[in-house]
């Protein structure tokens, strides 16, 4: 499996690379000059095979992140190609109903090359803003058991933190949170990036401290994958002395307004000695409201049929970078967003941070504010 894997990245990265090669090519063709569109192509490929190589071989720390750069910027010509072909398509088309023939003097071309340094810069500029611009995604879910008064549940998952995602992402996050005045805050996983080299270099844990101590119920999370790659012990104690109360493998009551509610945290699916979900819930009082962090969305479907009212998860990123959205829906039966199915409410975010690379696109930084209520007729939302 792991060959397979390899062999369609590398026939991907030489597609790519064919792609790129061929928009250059056109995009330069107005400054020709000697052996330039050899070189280009020669260029493309020795940049994508040597960071190919340099990534398998695991020459410096978080070679993937190059490789995954390159990649990213190889798409975003490939994007810059498409839509300028549909715009040049469109005015085409305009102007062939309207009656004018179409001559693509030198003023036109230049105007298309134009267009389409503009169109690959507003990509950058706009996947880069959807990554550190964060939005606010709310939602108010009814479940069938008791609360006296609606418990807002926030949920950031995915932080990733790391170099490129550190304090002041956790101030920013606070800052939304006391904005919203969110009851709790749960964080279902993948909240380092792998280590906790950054978050001990730029003491991140002041910051984390700080919004522990704004939340009024606290912070409460669960490990990912990313939290797994063995770093676990560090990460753990990393969090637990900034004040986040780990859930792996656990469950645990906190009471609002006399309500009991029970949260219940899974480790990651990479931990293959995890515990069943049905053998958490044998410690909880299933008549009363049972939320569920699980970082991955892969037993949405055995979850459904348990009494479980809400389950929060992440991992997926919604792809993180367009196409890769229609993928992860395409792979799950809920990939991203909200959907009541079966006995519960599920809710998968696209996270707040990102993996690898700081951009986004067909994706957003997101935290969600879940107004949690129960079915009584007399239930207060203030």
């Amino acid at each position: 499996m792991r060959y397979v894997f390899f062999i369609t990245i590398f026939a991907l990265l030489q597609l790519f690379s064919l792609g790129t090669a061929l928009s250059l090519q056109w995009w330069l063709q107005p400054w020709e000059i000697g052996n330039l569109p050899t070189i280009v192509w020669i260029v493309i490929f020795v940049i994508t095979n040597g960071l190919l190589l340099l990534s398998v071989k695991r020459v410096f720390a978080n070679s993937y992140r190059w490789i995954s750069g390159w990649m990213l910027v190889m798409h975003f010509v490939l994007l810059t190609a498409l839509l300028t072909s549909i715009l040049y398509g469109a005015y085409w088309l305009l102007a062939s109903f309207m009656g004018d023939g179409i001559n693509v003097s030198a003023a036109i071309d230049e105007d298309l090359r134009a267009l389409a340094l503009a169109i690959f810069l507003g990509l950058f500029a706009y996947a880069l803003y959807s990554a550190y611009v964060p939005v606010v995604r709310k939602v108010t879910i009814t479940i069938d058991k008791v609360l006296s008064k609606t418990l807002r549940v926030a949920v950031a998952s995915d932080l990733h933190l790391g170099k490129l995602f550190g304090s002041g992402a956790i101030d920013r996050l606070q800052h939304l949170l006391m904005q919203n005045n969110a009851d709790i805050l749960l964080m279902p996983g993948d909240i380092m990036d792998d280590n906790t080299d950054a978050f001990v270099d730029h003491k991140m844990a002041v910051n984390l401290k700080m919004l522990c101590d704004s939340v009024p119920y606290g912070v409460y999370a669960t490990l990912g994958n990313h939290d797994l790659y063995g770093h676990e012990q560090p990460i753990s104690e990393a969090l637990k002395n900034a004040g986040v109360k780990l859930l792996n493998d656990d469950v645990v009551s906190i009471e609002h307004e006399g309500t009991p509610i029970w949260l219940v945290g899974r480790f990651d699916n990479h931990k293959h000695q995890r515990v069943a979900t049905t053998a958490l819930l044998a410690h909880v009082d299933i008549e009363q409201p049972i939320v569920l962090l699980d970082h991955r969305p892969s037993d949405i479907e055995e979850h459904s049929q348990l009494p479980i009212d809400l389950q929060v998860s992440g991992h997926t990123h919604n792809g993180q970078i367009f196409p890769a959205n229609f993928i992860v829906s395409a792979i799950n039966r809920l990939g991203y967003g909200y959907e009541a199915i079966g006995k519960g409410h599920f809710v998968v975010s696209s996270g707040y941070g990102f993996w690898g690379i700081p951009f986004r696109l067909g994706s957003r930084s997101e935290i969600w504010l879940i107004n949690l209520v129960g079915n009584k007729d007399n239930q207060k939302i203030d």
